[in-house]
């Protein structure tokens, strides 16, 4: 055990795998609202992607916020990945190709959620415009290709990288040239997070339509309004997707736990150095058996590693993962939370959401999963179009808030946070189709001005 997590216990028992999501648990009164987001970076003159190391570097920013926040930088090695605020939970990564991700912190209300989204933007571009460094919200970014942008000092992704090429074929894309929004959700009971896994499961889709904001790659119109989702089609078959067994009777915890022990490794951590077991099984280490530290068994926390190394379209940890939308910019930031705190934190809405997919198969799932990428809120989906679901589900999530009923200082609820699904469902449109009207119009089949147009 030398060189393991001391302040973490050996796993003992198939119940301390369990345990450690079930502790997620909590009574409704303590559920919050955490909000993830990744920012491209860029520079404008000339327009170019940002290195790590020099005067301008994400380097350089990192520094910067320090001292603008008072946030604790951590290491990989030497060098700053990121910082922590140690007054409430949260703070800032680092993706492979140097997006700018804000763990927020976890929020009572959306308002909490737009005002903390607001204030690290504010003091993001404080920082960043001496640098000439630029925040894009946007699902894939639409110039570069992986080799044209420079990785971050990260270990870990060092040994994602390599195992990326043999697993799939976009895998490096979505590490070095992809963002996304993430709202993470808690639940009450094994019950209660069965019933909201389904859910949100069955509706990523749909999520993914409302968001879809990545048409362009490679300087060119990609055929799909979510590149970003199709990316993760081509990236890793053995922890990606639409997880069809947690629609099985009896689906808990611990069949998500067998799930995990049976999705490859890709590090155990080691005297703050990153072990490369990637393609091992968890399975062979709890016996002992991994050939990179022969006779060591795992601690809870390499566990709880090995659970964030699993990418479903929702995933389970001590809350839930919705992990289905783009980037994109504030307001669609705080309208994902928005949208999915409506459904899952209201019980009449989240009866009515489940009532909405009630019918819908394994087939359907999997059907709208490969198709939406590509066709949006148009893919046809039960004799019309998969728009009627949306409108139907945004709906849905705005009575929830109002039963909700938080209010701002100004006297809002938080239906105010839906206004940009509300455009989309009155248009028919995402921002990627917005985004491809002007570049078969007014740009003339040029990418580049939506560096302008979608900077943060």
């Amino acid at each position: 055990m030398a060189g393991a997590d001391t302040a973490s216990p050996l796993i003992e028992s198939r119940a301390d795998l369990i345990e450690a999501m079930e502790r997620g648990s909590k009574p409704a009164s303590e559920w919050r609202i955490g909000t993830e987001h990744e920012k491209h970076v860029f520079h404008t003159n000339p327009l170019r992607p940002v290195t790590y190391e020099g005067e301008n570097g994400v380097r350089a920013l990192l520094d910067g916020i320090e001292k603008e926040t008072g946030w604790h930088p951590f290491y990989d090695g030497e060098n700053p990945i990121g910082l922590r605020n140690n007054e409430v939970a949260g703070g800032i990564s680092l993706e492979p190709g140097g997006q700018f991700e804000l763990s927020g912190a976890p929020m009572e209300t959306l308002h909490g959620t737009a005002d903390e989204m607001a204030e690290h933007m504010r003091v993001a571009k404080k920082v960043a415009a001496p640098l000439d460094i630029h925040f894009l919200g946007l699902g894939v970014t639409p110039l570069w290709a992986v080799k044209d942008i420079p990785a971050m000092p990260k270990s870990r992704y060092g040994i994602m990288t390599p195992y990326m090429d043999k697993v799939g074929t976009l895998g490096t894309s979505m590490m070095y040239r992809s963002c996304t929004v993430q709202t993470n959700l808690d639940f009450s009971s094994e019950a209660d997070m069965v019933k909201k896994l389904r859910v949100s499961l069955a509706l990523q889709p749909i999520a993914t339509a409302l968001f879809a904001n990545s048409p362009f790659a490679d300087g060119r119109d990609t055929g799909y309004l979510s590149f970003r989702s199709h990316i993760w089609l081509n990236t890793d078959n053995a922890r990606t997707g639409m997880l069809p067994f947690a629609f099985d009777e009896g689906f808990g915890f611990e069949q998500y736990a067998d799930h995990a022990l049976d999705v490859p490794m890709y590090f155990v951590i080691r005297n703050g150095q990153y072990v490369n077991v990637a393609g091992e099984s968890f399975r062979a280490f709890l016996k002992g058996e991994l050939p990179q530290l022969p006779g060591e068994k795992p601690t809870v926390k390499d566990w709880e590693d090995h659970l964030s190394t699993l990418f479903p379209e929702v995933r389970l940890k001590q809350f839930l993962e919705m992990r289905g939308a783009d980037m994109g910019d504030e307001a669609h930031v705080t309208a994902l939370s928005a949208f999915w705190t409506g459904l899952l934190y209201d019980e009449v809405s989240l009866e009515a959401a489940r009532e909405l997919t009630r019918n819908w198969t394994q087939e359907d799932r999997d059907y709208l999963r490969r198709e939406v990428p590509r066709l949006g809120l148009t893919t046809p989906f039960d004799r019309s179009s998969i728009f009627d679901a949306a409108a139907q589900a945004v709906g849905i999530a705005e009575a929830g808030l109002v039963r909700r009923n938080r209010l701002n200082d100004k006297g809002q609820d938080e239906t105010i946070h839906l206004a940009c699904l509300e455009e989309t469902v009155r248009t028919g449109k995402s921002q990627a189709g917005r985004w491809l009207d002007k570049f078969r119009n007014e740009w003339n089949g040029d990418v580049t001005p939506i560096f302008k147009e979608a900077e943060m």
